[in-house]
């Protein structure tokens, strides 16, 4: 059954069996609870969800007509557009949904929900591979109720131990304007390597300016040009860079801006706006609090909540492991199966060892022709014809200004008119050399974009529905009885509280990890059927039972 839901205001309008009805928020939710697998049809996930969660509604199931309408317009260039409101971009969305109560597709009325609702539905009957392109728009949605669920529930977080961490590492907290003692002792340090007091290591212009007043042959203050020379201002250097790094990303201004104190018992949160599908492969973003670069060195500081622990799951090469399923190489899929797939290559004879086998299968991905890379490709490209045949296609598709698609349907947008402009330069009887050089080049550019385009897509699209699996799962146990389970976090229930990639955390009662963990793996071995049926495909994990997040590194 489908809920037809137009936020409007303070309240919801929504039509279920053809009546239509004006609910507060916390009427919804009782709708949710009354109707508890109905599917809810919203023009934007974003905008209408974190109300009705507030009020306690957790559907289980949505349509994000906004979200999949993207995926259909370009999946369906030559159809009619849809309307104008599906073009709110998600950062503009998540914005005005935190900082007042407007919608920002505007008051829409049922029937308009409806019409889009069919349109969609019509794009996607018509389509090639309509099975494929229904569970791609049903992940897309998925994905987009767990962002939302991510971010009310929040990653527990201990602001004592972060500033534990940071105390460790750079000092105690300085008065504003100052450096902290540790930084501050490295930026004497430098200066006197460098014979210059008044030296500000922060700023690029001056330091670029000393290094070569001393003689370092460098044309930037990175890291990688800094770290080729042997004098003794490197080592000093290098840590004033990585701890600068940490103070900046992730020290005490970014502790009190993004981490609210716990209450009731509860660990203190970290909480930021997850955008689904920000980038074009499919893969998310976050708008604020720079959610997937947290560093492993503050990883300590998300501390489950008392009674509580963090199930850690991690899964392996997931890139090969959907190329391979792609391609049907089911010699790429033995190599991987059950186990790490770059010792696989290694075992089959392929290359020498590990970190070759990795260097030449990202090489693979990424479009890497020189370098160790440029060694281990034509070894692969023998061992793997039609794994690297595919990726090999793309690039082609690519480097003639096309179009690829992932395994389930999300199309990769064509190259400019600034592409084609150059393109057009060198294919004219007058181009130059240098018109001819920046068109091919301008073409493996794009080709690598291509090629690595229908792998990571597809994988995003196996990460997408192990979560919406994995949420399904969670979603029955451990029922809350007590009033007001409704609104804990994840109604008192496991629940997912990050997301990097190919890495997830879930939170659960402590009685609740085993039976969790298990369900982490299943539902991984779900998605790969979903993606790929029976084609013997594994994608095994590291699956962790953990009071704090770093723990799961050494268990």
């Amino acid at each position: 059954m489908d809920v037809i839901a137009a936020p409007s205001g303070a309240r919801l309008l929504v039509a279920v069996d053809g009546s239509e009805e004006r609910l507060t928020w916390e009427q919804a939710a009782d709708l949710v609870r009354t109707h508890p697998d109905a599917r809810w049809v919203w023009p934007d996930t974003i905008a209408a969800y974190p109300r009705l969660l507030a009020a306690g509604g957790r559907p289980a199931r949505c349509y994000d007509l906004r979200l999949c309408g993207r995926i259909l317009a370009q999946a369906t260039p030559d159809a009619e557009p849809g309307p104008a409101w599906l073009d709110a971009g998600p950062a503009a969305v998540a914005e005005r949904t935190l900082l007042d109560d407007l919608d920002p597709v505007g008051e829409l009325g049922l029937e308009q929900v409806a019409a889009e609702l069919a349109r969609q539905q019509g794009l996607v009957a018509a389509a090639a591979e309509a099975g494929r392109l229904r569970l791609l728009l049903a992940a897309e949605s998925a994905g987009a109720l767990i962002a939302v669920e991510m971010r009310a529930d929040g990653l527990p977080w201990s602001r004592r131990r972060h500033d534990e961490i940071l105390t460790a590492a750079l000092g105690p907290r300085p008065a504003i304007g100052y450096r902290p003692p540790v930084l501050e002792r490295l930026a004497v340090e430098i200066a006197e390597h460098l014979g210059s007091r008044q030296l500000n290591p922060d700023s690029p212009v001056e330091l670029l300016r000393a290094l070569r007043a001393n003689g370092l042959d460098v044309s930037s203050t990175s890291k990688w040009e800094i770290s080729r020379s042997d004098h003794p201002v490197v080592a000093p250097l290098l840590r004033y860079k990585k701890l600068s790094r940490l103070l900046t990303a992730n020290g005490w201004t970014w502790l009190d801006s993004w981490v609210e104190p716990g209450v009731e018992g509860r660990a203190d949160r970290f909480r930021t706006d997850y955008v689904p599908g920000g980038v074009v492969t499919g893969r998310w973003a976050t708008n604020g609090g720079g959610a997937l670069q947290i560093p492993k060195s503050l990883r300590a500081a998300v501390v489950a909540d008392p009674g509580w622990r963090l199930v850690v799951a991690d899964a392996a090469q997931i890139e090969p492991r959907v190329l391979a399923a792609m391609a049907h190489d089911t010699d790429l899929a033995e190599a991987g199966a059950d186990r790490d797939l770059y010792a696989g290559l290694v075992d089959a004879g392929v290359v020498e060892d590990r970190s070759r086998a990795k260097v030449g299968m990202l090489g693979a991905l990424y479009g890497g022709t020189t370098g160790e890379s440029g060694l281990v490709l034509p070894r692969l490209r023998q061992a793997y014809p039609r794994a690297l045949g595919m990726v090999d296609a793309a690039a082609r598709v690519g480097e003639r200004g096309g179009t690829v698609r992932t395994w389930l349907g999300r199309t990769s947008p064509p190259p400019g008119e600034a592409w084609h402009s150059v393109q057009h330069a060198a294919a004219v009887v007058e181009a130059s050399a240098g018109d001819e050089r920046r068109a091919r080049t301008q073409a493996r550019n794009w080709g690598r974009f291509t090629r690595n385009f229908v792998v990571q897509g597809t994988a995003a699209e196996w990460a997408l529905c192990w979560m919406g699996e994995l949420r399904r799962r969670l979603r029955s146990m451990g029922q809350a009885e007590h009033d007001g389970a409704a609104h804990l976090p994840g109604q008192g229930r496991p629940h997912l509280v990050f997301f990097l990639h190919d890495e997830i955390v879930v939170h659960t009662p402590t009685e609740l990890a085993d039976e969790v963990a298990a369900a982490v793996r299943e539902s991984a071995e779900t998605a790969g059927r979903l993606l790929f049926g029976s084609f013997p495909i594994t994608f095994p994990l590291d699956v962790a039972v953990v009071d704090r997040y770093d723990q799961a590194e050494d268990s």
